[in-house]
């Protein structure tokens, strides 16, 4: 693969990688940045950019492919015994099959190592420790000296100076207050509309704290009267809740389906909202808004 591959289709396609999520989920998902989640709105600045400063390993696999997720989890262990010597870059090849293509995969998983933008060794398969140990050595012997040194690690930064609003709406939601939480947050928008953290954290706890009140057997009472909107907005919410986003949204899209006037639209905004608790580059989400719109029209 090594000065076969043309990286250069993956170049500003995006401006930046997407927000921290309040869920714990975000871009980079190692404590001294060492592991970074990668599509192509990120992929020039975290794989292309800082593989001019160390190699950075892009790991193509995904979450629907156990034996790639296995392998993720001994790759990651690894980039973070490393010390910041190279960067993990994990790849969805179903978010992004974009830079699958780019990289002409045949098999998941795949690791390819990027230097200086350019690809310089790879491998398909999950392989053993020892192997994955002594290929690793060989990448940065192939590249010492030749790039410009480890990105700087958490560890070498200065701290890092905590936002005393985004504390006060933490501590509020740790206390389980949520309404202070979204009040707090709030506090930010109003200062600062375009604050992708403060919203996207506003929204999280607003949908937490009607669910909360959510009646527990609101799911029974929709099944048994599907022409209630209301009912079916509550049962909703209460499988989101139990983590089934995909029954919650074909709740949904059932009532835009077969309603009209008023409940369509309700229904239809009341999915929206649910749509941005979730990546929008989540398969789950676009595959439920191409549903959407073939309910609308």
């Amino acid at each position: 693969m090594s000065g076969a591959v043309d990286l250069s289709a993956l170049k500003e396609r995006a401006t930046a990688p997407p927000p921290r999520n309040p869920s714990g989920d975000g871009a980079v998902s190692a404590a001294n940045g060492s592991v970074v989640e990668v599509t192509e709105a990120n992929f020039e600045a975290e794989v292309l950019v800082k593989s001019s400063q160390v190699p950075v390993i892009v790991n193509l696999g995904g979450r629907a492919y156990e034996p790639s997720v296995v392998f993720t989890e001994v790759l990651e262990r690894l980039a973070a015994q490393a010390g910041g010597q190279w960067i993990l870059a994990n790849v969805d090849v179903d978010v992004s099959p974009q830079i699958a293509q780019a990289f002409g995969i045949q098999s998941v998983p795949t690791v390819v190592a990027v230097a200086a933008g350019q690809p310089l060794a790879d491998f398909q398969g999950a392989q053993p420790e020892e192997q994955l140990t002594q290929w690793f050595a060989a990448v940065l012997q192939a590249t010492a000296g030749k790039l410009s040194g480890p990105v700087p690690t958490a560890d070498n930064d200065e701290p890092e100076v905590e936002d005393p609003r985004f504390v006060a709406a933490e501590t509020a939601l740790d206390a389980g207050d949520l309404d202070g939480a979204i009040a707090a947050y709030q506090v930010i928008l109003d200062a600062e509309p375009a604050n992708a953290e403060a919203l996207n954290a506003v929204r999280q706890v607003k949908f937490m704290a009607r669910a909360q009140n959510t009646d527990p057997d609101a799911v029974a009472a929709a099944d048994a009267d599907p022409s209630n909107a209301e009912l079916q907005f509550a049962a909703a919410d209460l499988e989101m809740a139990g983590q089934k986003p995909e029954a919650a949204f074909a709740r949904l899209i059932g009532v835009v389906s077969r309603s009209a006037g008023d409940d369509k639209a309700a229904a239809r905004t009341r999915l929206l909202e649910l749509f941005e608790l979730f990546d929008p580059a989540e398969p789950m989400v676009m595959a439920a808004r191409r549903k959407l719109a073939a309910a609308l029209y």
